[in-house]
C-alpha cells in the first residue's frame, strides 16, 4: 500500500522506515531537504513540494501529517486540498488538540475528503517496538488504512484500534499523556527520596533494575528510566527544566469542565511549570512567610566574589 508522509523528523523518519521493512510504498516531504534526502536514500521515495508529493501518489491517495499541532496543520490541509479527490484520505498523526480536529473533520468532508485522527504513542522507539495508534474517524477510512496501522503497531492485532468518530483519537491520545505526566511524576519523586536518603548508600540504577522484573511498578517508563539512570547515575549535567507538549494542559483543562478531580495529573503539570522558574518567587514568598509567623530562618543569597 502507498501512504504520502508530511513531517520527516525523527518520529516521521522511523515510520517511513518501518513502512519500508512492512512492504509499504512511502512518498514523503519535508521542509528540511536532507530529511527528504535521507528518506529517499534508505529506499523510499522522496518530494521537493506538497504538490509533487501528491502527483507521486496513485489511486486514491493518503496523506499522514506529523506537523506541528495548531496553525501548521490547517495551513498543510488548505496546500493539500486542491491537489486531492473525493475519497482521498488526510491523516493528523501529530498531537492536535481533539477539538480542533473535531472541526477539521467536518470541514473536510464538506468537501468529499476523508480525515482520520492518530494519536501516535511510541516516541524514537517506535521503529523497533512500534506504534500504540489511538485512531478516530469514519469506520470505511479506518478500515481502508488497515495495514498500515498493522504495520506501524507492535503487532498486526494489538496497540490500535478505532477508538471513536472523529477527534476520538486524539482525545484519547490527550488523557493518555496526562496520565504520562503523572506516572513520571511519581517516578521522579521516589527515586529522590532514595537518592536523598544518604546513610543508606543507595544504588538508584541497581534498584530502578530491580523493579523492572516482577515488580507492581515496572513498566516501559521504568525501564527507559532505570536506562537512563545506568547512563547517568548521577544525573550530572541536566538542568532541572521539564517543558510540556501541552496535551497535559489539554487534561487538566477538561477534568475542570467535566468535573472530574485529577489532582496527581494537575500537580504533575504544575511541577513541570515550576521547574522553569530560576530561584521562584513562589519559594520565596514560602520562606518570608514561614519567617515572619514563626520565625524560621530564611536563607539570603550569598554575594559573589570574583
Amino acid at each position: 500500500m502507498q501512504l504520502g508522509l508530511i513531517g520527516l523528523g525523527k518520529m516521521g523518519g522511523n515510520m517511513a522506515e518501518r513502512l519500508r521493512l512492512g512492504g509499504h510504498h512511502v512518498v514523503g516531504f519535508d521542509f528540511n531537504a536532507e530529511a527528504v534526502a535521507r528518506l529517499a536514500a534508505s529506499g523510499n521515495v522522496g518530494a521537493s513540494s506538497l504538490e509533487e508529493l501528491a502527483q507521486k501518489l496513485e489511486g486514491r491517495k493518503a496523506i499522514w501529517m506529523m506537523v506541528p499541532q495548531g496553525d501548521p496543520v490547517d495551513q498543510t490541509i488548505a496546500k493539500l486540498a486542491p491537489l486531492l479527490k473525493p475519497g482521498d484520505i488526510l491523516i493528523d498523526g501529530g498531537n492536535s488538540n481533539y477539538k480542533d480536529t473535531m472541526r477539521r473533520h467536518e470541514e473536510v468532508g464538506a468537501n468529499g475528503l476523508q480525515f482520520v485522527d492518530v494519536g501516535t504513542s511510541g516516541g524514537v522507539w517506535g521503529l523497533k517496538e512500534g506504534y500504540s495508534m489511538m485512531i478516530g474517524g469514519d469506520k470505511e477510512p479506518v478500515e481502508y488504512l488497515r495495514p498500515i496501522f498493522e504495520t506501524l503497531a507492535p503487532a498486526a492485532d494489538r496497540g490500535w484500534g478505532h477508538v471513536g468518530p472523529g477527534g476520538a483519537g486524539h482525545f484519547v491520545k490527550m488523557i493518555h499523556n496526562g496520565i504520562e505526566y503523572g506516572m513520571m511524576q511519581a517516578y521522579a519523586e521516589g527515586f529522590t527520596i532514595l537518592e536523598k536518603k544518604e546513610e543508606l548508600d543507595l544504588n538508584l540504577p541497581q534498584i530502578a533494575q530491580i523493579w523492572r522484573y516482577g515488580s507492581v511498578v515496572r513498566s516501559w517508563l521504568l525501564d527507559l528510566t532505570a536506562d537512563a539512570l545506568r547512563k547517568n547515575p548521577a544525573l550530572e549535567g541536566l538542568e532541572a527544566f521539564v517543558e510540556d507538549s501541552g496535551e497535559g494542559r489539554w487534561t487538566v483543562f477538561e477534568a475542570i469542565e467535566l468535573n472530574v478531580s485529577a489532582p496527581v495529573i494537575t500537580e504533575s503539570l504544575m511541577r513541570r511549570i515550576r521547574s522553569r522558574e530560576d530561584n521562584n518567587f513562589t519559594d520565596r514568598m514560602l520562606a518570608i512567610m514561614r519567617n515572619e509567623f514563626g520565625g524560621h530562618a530564611v536563607k539570603k543569597e550569598q554575594a559573589v566574589t570574583s
